[in-house]
């Protein structure tokens, strides 16, 4: 297969980022995963779209650069590689849908959002926030007939905000380095 058949199995186009075959993947790998399609041909696609998808995240630096670099890189790909990405698709695909997406290949394919970093951590700091001063409220502001707010229920959700905002900071972590350590990382090529 040549490089821009690679792109027309995930139906991307050669300026495409890397969160963009990212997405394709999963959701063409789903949708063409023998456990969701029963179709013959079923397979053979996800093969072919596994095998895409390697060729292109191994070599994304490339799909930039001139054609004659970029058509080498394809020969030692086809050469060197290409047998051993089929096989591990033919692998994927005779497993169950489950079973393949805990495997260490398909989690390559987890990408952050800026969006969803920045609502988790937001959701974590009105966790924190509501649960100190709402327990502060109710301590200034008793409601007759109510006992005073518990303590442990407190600590419990002050805990659980301290949570959401470790889960948050490690995800905006990766997120800056893979947008760092990738400098085409969410940007077109003009």
């Amino acid at each position: 297969m040549e490089a821009s058949g690679y792109l027309n199995v995930l139906g991307l186009k050669r300026d495409c980022t890397l969160q963009d075959i990212k997405k394709a993947y999963r959701r063409l790998a789903s949708e063409y995963h023998p456990d969701h399609n029963k179709s013959e041909d079923a397979a053979d696609k996800f093969i072919a779209v596994t095998e895409a998808y390697e060729f292109l995240i191994t070599n994304f630096s490339r799909l930039s650069c001139e054609d004659n670099e970029f058509i080498r890189a394809m020969e030692d790909w086809q050469k060197y590689r290409g047998r051993q990405a089929r096989q591990r698709a033919d692998a994927f695909a005779r497993a169950s849908y489950s079973s393949f997406s805990k495997t260490d290949f398909y989690k390559t394919t987890r990408f952050f959002n800026k969006t969803t970093i920045l609502i988790s951590i937001i959701i974590s700091l009105v966790v924190l926030f509501m649960s100190v001063f709402g327990y502060i409220y109710r301590i200034k502001h008793p409601i007759p007939g109510l006992k005073n707010p518990s303590v442990l229920i407190l600590i419990i959700f002050i805990l659980l905000g301290i949570v959401l905002c470790f889960i948050s900071y490690v995800h905006l972590k990766a997120f800056l380095e893979e947008t760092t350590s990738n400098p085409r990382y969410g940007k077109k090529n003009k």
